[in-house]
């Protein structure tokens, strides 16, 4: 049987794994670790067939061509100064209300769940983060957060894409390896990319967003 039809025990297919895994190091911040990390990648996408290898390889492939310093400009421009960017995926759900931190709980929770401790440096709900537990902790509670998140992913994928921006090819990766969304989905998604997420500075306390191999800086101003 080809790779990319077999399944774990968990019953997600081993290729959206090596996805996930391949996504979540593409997406990080262009440090000095990026040369090892797009190794990592190309062994990875010897393994992943189809369409998503291909979006995954632009994405690289862009990475590989740019200099460090313009790397890490246009990915500061990129997902720290444009909202409907961010990778914080309940920023849309519930955005700077107090819904907001039940729902980063509920990422917290998973991981505790599945044995090992949420991030300490960095918030449950950030993306990378999040395909790093689907990857190599717990595919099914994995897909399940991703799942219940398609509408952020969806509206991040829409921002990249208009934006231009070389990462827009990994999230559709990523919504690739998903349920396809419904119609209530899309049109929730194009909302949200319209209008914005829920408003209401109440009750929600700041959290410190930084993790290696994340650069030191805190979450996006919301």
């Amino acid at each position: 049987m080809r790779l990319h039809r077999l399944r774990d025990r968990s019953g997600v297919r081993v290729q959206d794994r090596l996805v996930w895994q391949a996504a979540s190091l593409l997406l990080a911040y262009p440090d000095d670790g990026l040369t090892g990390r797009l190794d990592t990648v190309a062994e990875l996408l010897g393994h992943v067939a189809g369409p998503a290898g291909e979006l995954l390889g632009h994405t690289a492939a862009a990475l590989r061509a740019r200099e460090p310093m313009a790397a890490a400009m246009d990915y500061v421009a990129t997902f720290d100064l444009r909202r409907r960017a961010t990778m914080y995926l309940t920023y849309w759900t519930a955005g700077d209300t107090r819904n907001r931190g039940r729902e980063m709980l509920a990422f917290a929770t998973a991981y505790r769940e599945a044995g090992v401790p949420p991030p300490i440096g960095e918030a449950p709900d950030y993306l990378p983060v999040v395909l790093e537990f689907a990857a190599t902790v717990d595919p099914g509670a994995g897909r399940r957060l991703l799942s219940a998140h398609r509408v952020p992913l969806d509206v991040l994928r829409g921002a990249l894409a208009d934006a231009g921006s070389p990462y827009a090819p990994t999230v559709a990766a990523v919504c690739a390896t998903l349920p396809v969304a419904t119609d209530q989905e899309a049109r929730r998604a194009d909302r949200l990319a319209k209008i914005g997420p829920p408003a209401e500075a109440v009750g929600l306390q700041a959290f410190t967003l930084t993790v290696p191999p994340r650069r030191q800086e805190g979450a996006p101003s919301v």
